[in-house]
């Protein structure tokens, strides 16, 4: 367990952050500016703060009050940057022992090959980093990281600089590190896509404050507890039944409904849990004939919140909670009010590849 409490002055900008983290993989998001990589560079022992205490399960890792401050090569902290930062000079079989010079990590060789192999690069072991692709670099940087036996692994944004493609090559790896490893994470992202597949835990940070932290329905399912740069959602779990690999799509079931989701990376019978933006729904009284939206499902309104010209609307659908937010204007409209019936609609392109959030085969 991770537990955090301090406060530290850059210029003008003014950090006070306290949270705790277990296991699984915890994303810190929020806008840039807000104080992801400054809390994250603390944490690590890169950033000495003005006051505070860090603890990692019972060892003290900072203690302002007491004077202790522990180095960032005695915290065993596993760093991915955003970056990689990779040492162009060696091999990438030299990238990933580096580290345990310092550490003194005993080998083993059973577990470095199995960490090689989930990696996917065990045919650049000789090669220098100028001759790796961006997916591959990132790979051997998050090796690194787990080569040196970490208690705790933080990862400031390290997929921001790879496209689509390559980071669908990456998610899975990561999936693994969160739930096989048993080794807590610590993940920066100002991205939704990443939060929605990977995290199992949330903390939203804005203005160098923690607005809200739980798990990802609880921090994402209001724009009230998130800065405004990043959107609101809501989460659903469904089951794929069919596959229209001609179309592109997928057909799933979920308590609420039937959805079509756009193709990714799934069979038939795996589990998947979605994210749907609040903002992508429409709500309507009647389903128009005819219409595009692919996902439309029913429900009932339970709780509508109204600021600033806009509503939050939750409706329960089978016992799921959706959120949709609309303009205040569109809700007066339909006179929308709790145990009204309502329809939502929206595209399957609203559930990319990225929304997928495991999967169980």
């Amino acid at each position: 367990m991770l537990d955090v409490a301090v406060s530290h002055r850059q210029g003008n900008f003014k950090l006070h952050a306290a949270f705790t983290i277990e296991s699984g993989l915890t994303a810190l998001i929020g806008p840039s500016g807000s104080g992801k990589t400054t809390l994250a560079n603390i944490v690590a022992g890169l950033v000495r703060p003005d006051e505070g205490e860090i603890k990692f399960g019972a060892t003290s890792w900072l203690d302002t009050g007491k004077g202790l401050w522990v180095p960032p090569h005695k915290r065993n902290i596993g760093y991915v940057f955003q970056e990689g930062r990779l040492f162009p000079q060696m091999t990438v079989r030299q990238n990933l022992t580096y580290a345990r010079r310092f550490k003194k990590v005993p080998a083993n060789e059973k577990r470095d090959a199995d960490l090689i192999d989930l990696l996917g690069i065990r045919h650049l072991l000789d090669r220098r980093p100028d001759k790796l692709s961006g997916g591959e670099k990132s790979r051997v940087a998050i090796g690194r990281a787990l080569f040196s036996a970490p208690d705790l692994l933080i990862m400031d944004e390290p997929l921001s600089a790879l496209d689509p493609a390559r980071k669908a090559e990456i998610f899975p790896h990561l999936e693994y590190i969160r739930d096989e490893t048993g080794i807590p994470v610590l993940y920066v992202s100002h991205l939704m896509e990443e939060v929605a597949r990977l995290a199992t835990n949330v903390i939203a940070i804005e203005n160098g404050k923690i607005i809200a932290s739980g798990n990802p329905a609880e921090v994402l399912g209001s724009q009230a507890t998130l800065p405004a740069t990043i959107p609101a959602g809501s989460f659903l779990q469904a089951r794929i039944e069919e596959i229209f690999a001609d179309e592109g799509l997928m057909k799933a079931n979920s308590a609420a409904g039937t959805l079509y989701l756009r193709m990714a990376d799934a069979e038939v019978g795996d589990t998947v849990r979605v994210h749907i933006p609040a903002t992508e729904i429409t709500l309507t009284r009647q389903v128009p004939e005819q219409i595009s939206a692919l996902n439309r499902l029913s429900g009932r309104v339970e709780t509508i919140r109204s600021e600033g010209g806009e509503t939050e609307i939750i409706i329960n659908c089978g016992g799921e909670r959706i959120l949709s937010r609309i303009t205040s204007r569109s809700a007066e409209a339909m006179a929308l009010q709790p145990g009204v019936e309502i329809f939502l609609l929206f595209k399957a392109v609203a559930i990319g590849r990225q929304g997928l959030f495991h999967r169980h085969g």
